[in-house]
C-alpha cells in the first residue's frame, strides 16, 4: 500500500469510530423494547392515509422474534419481516432514533408514538401526541429540513426518558 492508500484507510476508519461514538441511543418505553414492541418493517406494507386523515395503527411484534440494532432489541410480527430488517436495519428503524419528529424539528428528544407515524421518501417517522400530528403535518418539508439541521447536535445527548402521553403499549405479544 502507499502512503496516499494508508491515509485514505486511516481517515476512513476514524470516521467510522467517531460516527459510533455519536451515535445516540434508542427511544425504549416501559416495555423495554424500541418502539414499544412494534414491528417497523410492517409500517412498509400498512397502508398509509393521506395527511390530515389518522394512519392505521402499527402491528405489534412478537417477544420469540427479535433482533439487536443501535443498542436496543426490536420486535418483528415475523421472521421474514425480522430478516429484511437485519438485511437493512438502517432502512427500516424509525428515524431520529424513534424520537418524535416534530420535538426533533423543535430543537429537542421527545418519545416518538408507534401508532402516529408517516413514511415519507421512504424513511418512518414517529410523533408524539395527535395534537403534534397536526403541526407536523402542516408542513412536512419545511419540519423535516428544521429536523435534519437540528439532529447533529441533538443525537449525541442522551435519550428520552419520558412515557409516552396517554398511550400504552399491547406490545410486544407472546
Amino acid at each position: 500500500m502507499n502512503r496516499f492508500t494508508l491515509t485514505i484507510a486511516a481517515a476512513a476508519t476514524a470516521l467510522t469510530f467517531a460516527g459510533q461514538a455519536f451515535a445516540g441511543d434508542q427511544y425504549v418505553d416501559e416495555t423495554g423494547f424500541a418502539v414499544s414492541g412494534y414491528d417497523v418493517v410492517a409500517y412498509f406494507n400498512l397502508p398509509q392515509n393521506p395527511v390530515g386523515e389518522v394512519q392505521p395503527e402499527g402491528v405489534p411484534g412478537s417477544k420469540a422474534i427479535t433482533a439487536e440494532y443501535n443498542g436496543s432489541t426490536f420486535a418483528f410480527s415475523s421472521e421474514e419481516n425480522k430478516a429484511k430488517f437485519q438485511a437493512d436495519p438502517a432502512k427500516y428503524a424509525p428515524q431520529y432514533d424513534g424520537h418524535c419528529a416534530y420535538g426533533v424539528s423543535k430543537g429537542g428528544k421527545v418519545p416518538g408514538n408507534p401508532n402516529l407515524w408517516r413514511i415519507v421518501d421512504d424513511k418512518l417517522y414517529l410523533n408524539i401526541t395527535k395534537n403534534v400530528v397536526g403541526f407536523w403535518e402542516e408542513d412536512i418539508p419545511g419540519n423535516l429540513e428544521l429536523a435534519e439541521n437540528n439532529w447533529a447536535s441533538i443525537e449525541p445527548k442522551p435519550k428520552s426518558t419520558a412515557t409516552i402521553p396517554q398511550f400504552s403499549s399491547p406490545a410486544p405479544v407472546n
